[in-house]
């Protein structure tokens, strides 16, 4: 049977052991959380990116209308209304927006 100092000295051993863990663990985790910051920045500045490139594809499309309803006059009254309706969908997301910023 073990003496009451080899059991003490295994239980300190395992404590440093245990302590060792912790703080590799502790490391781990800040680094984790590191990168989960970066990756929030990353998944920001995508979605901006996507909100930026439909707003280019939404000002094409009135761009794309204007330019067809000069080539085809017999349509040209339903590109005028669907232009209109483009641009009213802009300024609702326009008022949209400064209502948020207030």
């Amino acid at each position: 049977m073990a003496t009451l100092s080899t059991q003490m000295n295994i239980i300190v051993e395992k404590t440093r052991n245990l302590i060792q863990l912790c703080d590799a663990l502790q490391e781990e985790n800040d680094l984790l959380k590191l990168e989960v910051q970066s990756l929030q920045v990353a998944f920001q500045t995508s979605t901006d990116k996507v909100q930026q490139l439909e707003e280019k594809l939404k000002a094409m499309a009135v761009a794309k209308t204007l330019e067809e309803s000069d080539v085809d006059r017999g349509a040209i009254n339903e590109k005028i209304l669907d232009t209109k309706q483009k641009i009213n969908d802009f300024v609702r997301e326009i008022d949209r927006c400064i209502g948020l910023l207030k």
